[in-house]
């Protein structure tokens, strides 16, 4: 039997672990602020949910998915990503009377791709979803969302918020019809990820990775020139919206969300502060998703944020995390041991954190509470329990006193 963890993920210690729930906590509590609830949806759904949402030519779906078959029969596939999901239980629900709706979400998220720093099979995320707003300040909220997170986390001046607009349908289906005419003169110099995109779904090609790809995407037609004049004034909103706010924005017109069903705002905060240059939170606007379901045609706006990364980044920009000191009760002897165990319960009962040194001799467990970073340290033995007494060490100037048993709670409260 194999111990080692499956290639892509990681075992999450206590140290990584509360890295992780530093952007969590954070990105929590701006989110309630902001009236976003938390959602909690299964980490499976069918099949379908994912491959005809994500797009049948898109990396996700062609590449990237866990998918099997369980013992019912069922094609089940683990969540690459969330909206479709949170997506999938708004129609279940049927909550299209309650709109708008506001969702906050954190939690594991599975793709098979190329392990790397930042970037595991199991990877974890963070998101909002904002349901039932067609309107730019749906957009404007979610960007103002992420830009405080970040800025909480005191990293959003090492990120640069790209921006750029998908269009509407009109809008998109003449850019497709430029796009197809123009990567056709060039189809046998195309990838063959390319050229199964062309005839699908063109502006896939302008989010390629492929070196020779990116040189015949350099001198494609830009999507300025074939936006509708309602789709101008919708970016042009945005824009404003975000000028409003004070937050700063590059335009990119070759940014395209990897997903199918985004239209209208596309958008990324990207940094180069963790050496390649990587997006850290993304997102933009999917007014035909839940559509595309089979429920109502509902407007949709949101983004997710890559948990690791953004923990790799907070390490660089936040102080180092420092845990409360405990108290460190260290018995001599069985009957010590049960004595203190009752302390330890009204300490923990204040919220002071205790821990009980169960094993080993004084030695031992004296450096177990140097380890742990003990502010004081309580020794109790036979002779102690005997005279009522507790002998108290400082653990860091190494003083010691002596306490009476009936005051020890209200002693190591004050300390």
């Amino acid at each position: 039997m194999s111990v080692r963890p499956v290639r892509g993920t990681v075992d999450l210690f206590p140290e990584e672990f509360r890295r992780h729930s530093r952007v969590i906590d954070a990105a929590r509590g701006l989110a309630n602020v902001y009236g976003y609830g938390e959602i909690q949806t299964p980490i499976f759904e069918f099949t379908e949910v994912f491959a005809r949402t994500l797009g049948d030519v898109s990396d996700v779906v062609t590449k990237e998915m866990y998918t099997f078959e369980d013992r019912g029969g069922e094609r089940i596939t683990l969540r690459p990503e969330n909206t479709a999901g949170v997506a999938r239980a708004f129609i279940s629900a049927k909550l299209q009377n309650d709109l708008p709706l506001k969702y906050f979400y954190a939690g594991p998220m599975f793709r098979y791709e190329r392990p790397q720093k930042g970037r595991q099979r199991q990877f974890h995320q963070i998101g909002v979803e904002l349901f039932g707003v067609p309107g730019p300040s749906g957009d404007v909220e979610v960007i103002a969302l992420a830009a405080q997170i970040l800025d909480q986390l005191e990293m959003l001046q090492h990120c640069v918020l790209n921006l750029n607009t998908l269009g509407d349908t009109e809008s998109r289906q003449a850019y497709r019809t430029a796009l197809v005419e123009y990567f056709s003169d060039y189809k046998a110099r195309l990838s063959d990820d390319s050229v199964a995109r062309l005839e699908k779904n063109p502006l896939r090609i302008l989010d390629s990775k492929d070196q020779s790809d990116k040189e015949i995407v350099n001198r494609a037609p830009s999507f300025d020139g074939y936006l509708t004049a309602s789709a101008s004034e919708f970016f042009s909103a945005v824009r404003e919206g975000l000028d409003d706010l004070g937050i700063a924005y590059e335009l990119n017109p070759r940014l395209v969300r990897g997903l199918d069903y985004y239209c209208h705002t596309a958008f990324e905060f990207v940094t180069d502060a963790l050496g390649a240059q990587g997006t850290v939170i993304g997102g933009g606007r999917y007014d035909g998703l839940i559509g595309m379901m089979g429920g109502p045609e509902t407007p949709g706006v949101g983004w997710a944020g890559g948990i690791e990364r953004l923990a790799m980044l907070a390490e660089q920009t936040l102080p180092k995390l420092e845990l409360p000191s405990p108290i460190a009760l260290i018995p001599i002897g069985g009957v010590a041991e049960r004595a203190l165990k009752k302390y330890a319960f009204s300490l923990r009962a204040k919220g002071i954190p205790t821990d009980i040194a169960f094993s080993g001799n004084l030695k031992r467990r004296m450096q177990r509470a140097g380890r742990m970073g003990a502010k004081v340290a309580v020794i109790v033995g036979d002779d102690e329990l005997q005279a009522k007494k507790a002998t108290l060490r400082d653990m860091d100037t190494g003083a010691q006193e002596e306490v009476m048993l009936d005051n020890l709670v209200e002693r190591l409260v004050e300390l």
